[in-house]
This record gives structure tokens, sequence and C-alpha cells, in this order.
């Protein structure tokens, strides 16, 4: 079925222990002149007086677990801030961007807090924050993380300092997997089918829950390996942060539906004696998002659409493009409706901001932010500029640039630019030279041997090291691993390349993809096991979607020719489907089957999730008596004979050793 979740579930995962292995980090080299003395210029441009984070990240601290310390049931080590140690030092270390050393450090600080009366938040238990308000008899849970065991220590670290309720209400604010998969950790399902507990979602969260990224799911896990920086060490040298949050955290996933759907644009509800005011803003941060406004607390909370950071319209894991000029205006109206009305504006991840003026300053900052990378990105291409150009023009005004929040941590304001660009006009720049260049591989030789060879590329390449020019050599140097992939010479200079503009890079997403790309060079790519859906999560794609799945995964060389028909049966469901094999294409149609079927099957969705898994085969459900086979068993097994199976440690910095038919 592929992997799901935007970034956060199978490939983002594996290997993410928060650990430092020294054996690794030896093999990085130390800060060049260059990136030293760029670093250090960086800095005199930061404004370091205003400390207006310091303080609101830390007020109304309660308490913490030692080390933010959280363990699964068989002892595994699912969170844990020790590592992250190095970052209590007052000066950036010369292989860390300060501006990002900064955040880092903000990041680290965890706990309980106080936001104001009845509200609290748990921060730094995971990549993103659990907010709790104290209902009338219950507790109202705000995004339950990421997996369930940070969810349940988040909880019980309130509990410990708080008077016990019982959960209430859960309430998703959209559809990523850090703000929902640790459900089962504070609720069972059963009291949310019974409806005992609400479970609050914005319209369309299942859909978008399990679909964003089902479809291209395990490219999208591997790519995030390289966003989130899971596969690499923490360290100096290695991985600080995400932007966002420290890291994510590395339990168990799941997904509990909701039970109450706000459908409206804007809906007051409330629950448990709280007044909530719940706006939806589709298609900003996530397709499935809402805000909401607490007018008893004067609390505003913006889900994932503002925090103290410039965020993604493109996410370099891989998703659909964000739309600036909507995600601004949703903001705006946030301002216009609550802005007056607002003393503390919190979010999912990050810190509070505190004080009317300061929200109010925040929010307009924010606004701005987005409308004016998405206006001045459609300016210059209406002038004919290219992406590339449009980023290397693009400059935020000093207005923006001197303001922490608005600063490229997360997203940044190059590949933006970029995403707006793609919005609108797509991946071509109109020079019919680009229509249809060679691939990768074949350009690179090319290149190569028109600019004299590997040896004389690496002698100039090597002389642009020594000068600092980085991006340059990074670039040359990937044509030569692309040209010859066991040039040693070349994947050491291209590392060292990387590694040089991951030292100086002040969004954690750019240092990670960097560092984990110098890795991968020195050490090959990490080996994994090919990549399914989590059970939990598997539930919410329809038959429909996971019908779909199995489309994506023909080989259509391996089809070709072939013909064959398929009549399916849900009987738990009662839904019938027509799959047809043709032209190297999977399809399939729901509603009556047909009567020149190959072969029949009759099951249950569990069974045939079971499969999809593959906890069981075809072959044993029959034995057993929990799938009915009519027709010609032997078109299903060939049927499933010709679907490849993906695994999430394809090659991304270096070509494919073996192609795929």
């Amino acid at each position: 079925m592929g992997t799901v979740r935007n970034a956060m579930v199978a490939g983002a995962i594996a290997g993410s222990a928060l650990l430092i292995t020294q054996a690794a980090l030896s093999q990085s080299r130390e800060a060049e002149p260059a990136t030293r003395s760029a670093n250090e210029a960086f800095a005199t441009g930061l404004p370091f007086s205003d400390t207006a984070d310091v303080e609101e990240a830390k007020r109304g601290f309660i308490g913490t677990i030692p080390d933010a310390l959280i363990t699964g049931a068989n002892g595994q080590v699912v969170w844990n801030l020790k590592p992250y140690e190095f970052l209590q030092k007052a000066k950036p270390p010369l292989t860390v961007n300060p501006s990002l050393w900064r955040q880092a450090q903000l990041n680290a600080i965890h706990g309980l807090f106080k936001v104001t009366e009845r509200v609290y938040q748990v921060r730094g238990f995971d990549i993103a924050n659990l907010t709790i308000i104290e209902g009338d008899t219950g507790l109202i849970l705000i995004d339950p993380l990421l997996s369930t065991e940070t969810a349940k220590a988040a909880l019980d670290l309130y509990l410990k300092h708080r008077p016990a309720k019982p959960v209430a209400a859960v309430i998703y604010t959209h559809s990523h997997a850090d703000h929902f998969g640790g459900a089962k950790g504070v609720i069972t399902e059963a009291d949310a089918a019974s409806g005992k507990v609400k479970v609050i979602a914005p319209d369309g969260f299942m859909e978008h829950a399990v679909a964003e990224n089902v479809i291209a799911g395990n490219a999208m896990g591997r790519r995030a390996q390289y966003q989130f920086g899971s596969a690499l060490d923490v360290g100096e040298s290695a991985q600080i942060d995400t932007g966002l949050g420290k890291a994510l955290s590395k339990g168990t996933i799941t997904l509990i539906p909701p039970n109450d759907v706000i459908k409206e644009s804007y809906d007051r509800r409330t629950v448990d004696g709280v007044e909530i005011d719940f706006h939806l803003v589709p298609g900003s941060e996530a397709p499935s998002e809402m805000i909401m406004y607490f007018p008893q607390f004067r609390v505003l909370n913006m889900a994932e659409d503002t925090s103290h950071t410039m965020h993604n319209l493109y996410t370099i894991r891989g998703a659909e493009i964000r739309d600036g000029r909507k995600w601004s205006k949703y903001i705006s109206a946030a301002l216009q409706r609550y802005g007056a009305g607002t003393d503390v504006l919190i979010a999912q991840h990050h810190w509070p901001t505190f004080g009317n003026d300061r929200v109010v300053s925040f929010l307009k900052k924010q606004r701005d932010l987005y409308k004016f990378i998405h206006d001045q990105s459609v300016r210059l291409l209406n002038h004919g500029y290219t992406p590339a150009e449009i980023a290397e023009r693009l400059k935020l005004p000093a207005t923006l640039a001197n303001e922490w929040a608005t600063r490229g941590y997360y997203g940044t304001l190059s590949h933006n630019a970029k995403a707006v660009y793609q919005f609108y006009l797509g991946w071509y720049d109109a020079n019919p030279a680009n229509l249809n260049p060679l691939p990768p591989s074949e350009m690179a030789k090319k290149q190569v041997e028109y600019m004299g060879g590997a040896d004389a590329v690496l002698k100039r390449a090597r002389e642009d090291f020594k000068a600092g020019q980085y991006r340059w050599v990074a670039s040359v140097a990937s044509q030569l691993v692309y040209a010859d992939p066991d040039n040693k010479d070349a994947r050491a200079l291209a590392a060292d390349a990387l590694e040089q503009l991951g030292y100086q890079s002040e969004a954690a997403t750019w240092r990670n993809a960097y560092l984990l790309g110098a890795k991968e060079l020195r050490s090959g790519n990490p080996k994994a096991p090919p990549s399914s859906a989590s059970a939990e999560l598997l539930k919410g794609v329809t038959i429909d979607m996971a019908f779909d799945v199995m489309a994506v995964r023909l080989n259509a060389t391996k089809a070709e020719g072939k013909a064959i028909s398929v009549n399916w049966t849900f009987t738990d469901s009662n839904q019938t489907f027509v799959m047809n094999l043709e032209n190297s294409a999977l399809t399939h149609t729901a509603g009556k089957l047909s009567d020149n079927a190959d072969v029949s099957i009759k099951l249950t969705r569990a069974t045939f999730d079971a499969i999809s898994l593959k906890q069981r085969t075809f072959v044993g459900a029959i034995a057993t008596g929990d799938v009915s086979v009519w027709g010609n068993p032997l078109k299903l097994r060939e049927l499933f004979g010709l679907l490849d199976d993906f695994t999430p440690d394809f090659p991304i910095i270096e070509p494919k050793r073996v192609q795929v038919e």
C-alpha cells in the first residue's frame, strides 16, 4: 500500500534514534575558512538584541522530565533530548549558522508550560506541541503529537502537576501526522467510537490525513530523511534541529477517526463549557486545517498557519504546492476577526506570543511575509524571469528580514519563490532547450567530456573549493558523480562541498539535506526493507484509493499485451468493483460486476488490508475461507505478479545502479 503521511511515516522515521555515532561524525570536516567567515558575517546582520522569544519560550514553565527521555513498551528510546546538550553553549560552533543555532536552542526548551488560566502546553516532547485546555469537567487536548508514547508522556506530565480530569475531547487542527499520530496515547478508540470523547477535526481531515502522500508515499518517505535529517547523527557537525521542532519522535503512529467534523468556514461550538470559534483554513499549510479562537481566555490558536519561522509553500520532501496568496488571506482574516480580542497567540509548534500589541504585530508580519513571497515572485515571473533567477533576485524587505519569526528555518525564500513559479507555470521555463534535455547521467557524462574529463574538472573544482565557491563545486562535483558514481575523489569533493553548505545554512531543512547528502556520498545509502503502510493508517484509506495505489505499482513493461479482469466484492461494506488490466494500465469502476471477469473474489476489508500489509497471503486466506474465489485464480496470481514493490532506500545523491524496467 505504500507509506502514509506527509514525510513523517516510514522512511522519514527509519533510523532516527536520537543518538550520536562518533564513528560517523569522524568523517566530517571542520568548517572551512570561507564558511567561518560567512557565518561570522551572517551573525552581524541578525537582531540579537531582540530577546523576547527567549523570554516567551520559558514563560510559564512548570516542570519537565529529565532530558525529556521517553521510552516505549519494550524499552526502546522514542524521544531523548540529552544528545542535544551541546546546544547549551552560548556561542555557536563554526559548523552551525548562528541564526539556526539560536532557533535550535529555543526548540530544545521542553516541559509543561502555563499559557494562561486553563490553557497549558507541553512543548519539546515531539516535533509538535500538545495544547491542553481545562474544560468544566474534563480536558480538551489539541493535537496529540506524532507518537502514542510521546503523547502519553506529555499528558502524564500535565497530570503530575495539575488536578486529574478525564479527557473530554481531542481536536486535530490539521491532517499532518505529527498532529494526530499519538491519539491512542491519550484516548481509546472505543471512547471515540461511542462518542464518550469528542474527536473534532476540520472538513476533509480523514481524506487528507491518509491521502496526501499515499500515492507517492515511498518517494516522500525517502526524501523526508533529507528534510528532517532523521538518518543523520546528532551533533555540531550533524543534525541539530528541524526548524519547526527538534526532531521526529520514533514511536507508534495511530489514527483515531473524528466523530465530529467542522464543515462551516466559521463555526462556534461549546466544548465541555469552553467556547471555541473554529475557522477552516483549507489549502494553507495543509489541505485540511483549521485555527481556533477561545474568547473566554482571549487566546488565538493559529494551528500551523503561523509559527516562529517562514514556513513552506513547497516542502522539499515533496507535496502539492501551497497557495501563498490564500495563506496570507487566512492570516489577514484571523487578524481582523480576532486580533483585537487576543492577548496570547499560540500555535502547534514553537512558543506563544504574549500581549496584544505583539500578537497584532506578529500576525501582520506573518500575513505580509506570504503575500510578499507570492506577489513578488509573480511580478518577476511576469517579467520573464525563471525560477532560479527569481530565487536569486528576491530579498525580503528589512522590516521582515529583521524579524526572527519570518526567517527561513523551515521554509526558505529561495525554494518558496520557486514554488510560486511552479504553482502558476509548472516546471517548464519556456526555453525550448529545456523541453527535452538528456537524462541526468547522460547529461553529466557529456558535460564532463566537454570540460576535459574528470581529472581536469576535479583539479579546477578543488581550486574553487579552496576559494569557498561551494555552491558551484557541489553542482559540478555532482555531475562527476553522475557521470561515474565510483569516482571516489569526485564523491569526496561533492561531500565536502555539500557539508560546507550545510554548515552555512540558516534553514534546518537545507542543513539536513546537505549533510545527509554528504554522509551518503561517503558511506552509501541506508538499506531498508520494502515499505508498507501502518495498519492504523491503512484503515483510513478508501477502497478506491487502495486500488489506485495498486495501479501505480503496476509494471507496465511486464504488463505489456496482457488483459485481466477481476470482480471484487467486499462482504462487510457491500461494495463491488471491477478491475481491468488493459493497455498496461490498471483501472477500476465501482458498481455492477462484470459477467466476463477472469476471476471473482469475495473478502472483507480487514482481510484485504492484512494481505496488503503482507501479514497474510491470498493463498493462505483462501485456505482459511476468508477469501472466496470463482473463475481462474491463476489470473489473480498473474496480476499481483505484475506489481512492483518499492524500497525506501533508492539513491538520491547518485544515479541508480540498477534501472527499473
